[in-house]
């Protein structure tokens, strides 16, 4: 069940970020340095709404923007120059817009968080972290082929016990396209995050099977 609408800041991002995964911002248009300072001395923490940008830019407003984002809490900020912040943050849970309010002086959303579904108490991720294994060891083919350095390995230890999450924290290690990370966040329930998951790694696949070819 979704729980009570809240109004919060809102951030629309050229990426995804998934519950769960730590995200820097560098900060420098005068409506986000407002936006920082704002949820700086917020009384119910340091926390603001990212979602995808689908069409437009994140400078300059008039975007078209998904309705199913993250609430993200700032961990710790910087000025790196006037009116320049490096901002760190973290994804905490799934969020759904309900309806976009004025841009003035930045976006602003009233929210709803959006937990799964219910599902099952669990769900075998086995297939899930073998095709992770499969990928990057096909990575590392590549990466071999075109003289590269390859990326560090997955980490399949310290997972989330929470099934949803753990979801989260495997997609995070997919080196995906953004729209893909939209489909794994967007997922209603576990179930579905699990095959939009493992449809995503099968893209990815793809395309790096054509590459070795």
């Amino acid at each position: 069940m979704l729980d009570a609408m809240q109004t919060l800041p809102m951030f629309p991002l050229g990426g995804v970020a998934l519950p769960g995964e730590r995200l820097p911002l560098h900060i420098f248009e005068p409506r986000y340095r407002q936006l920082l300072e704002d949820c700086l001395t917020a009384p119910d923490g340091p926390l603001f709404g990212s979602v995808l940008i689908e069409r437009g830019s994140e400078v300059g407003g008039g975007d078209a923007r998904t309705a199913v984002g993250s609430r993200m809490r700032i961990t710790g900020h910087r000025g790196i120059a006037p009116g320049r912040h490096l901002v760190e943050c973290i994804a905490e849970s799934r969020i759904t817009v309900v309806r976009w309010l004025d841009d003035a002086p930045y976006p602003r959303a009233e929210v709803r968080d959006w937990p799964d579904e219910p599902g099952p108490p669990d769900v075998d991720m086995s297939a899930v972290v073998s095709d992770i294994a499969d990928l990057y060891s096909a990575i590392d083919r590549l990466a071999e082929k075109q003289e590269a350095e390859s990326p560090p390995p997955p980490r399949f230890d310290e997972l989330p016990m929470d099934p949803g999450d753990r979801l989260y924290a495997l997609a995070a290690q997919v080196p995906m396209g953004q729209s893909d990370r939209q489909s794994v966040l967007a997922a209603p329930g576990i179930l579905e995050r699990r095959d939009a998951l493992r449809e995503a790694i099968a893209s990815v696949q793809s395309i790096i099977d054509f590459q070795l070819a």
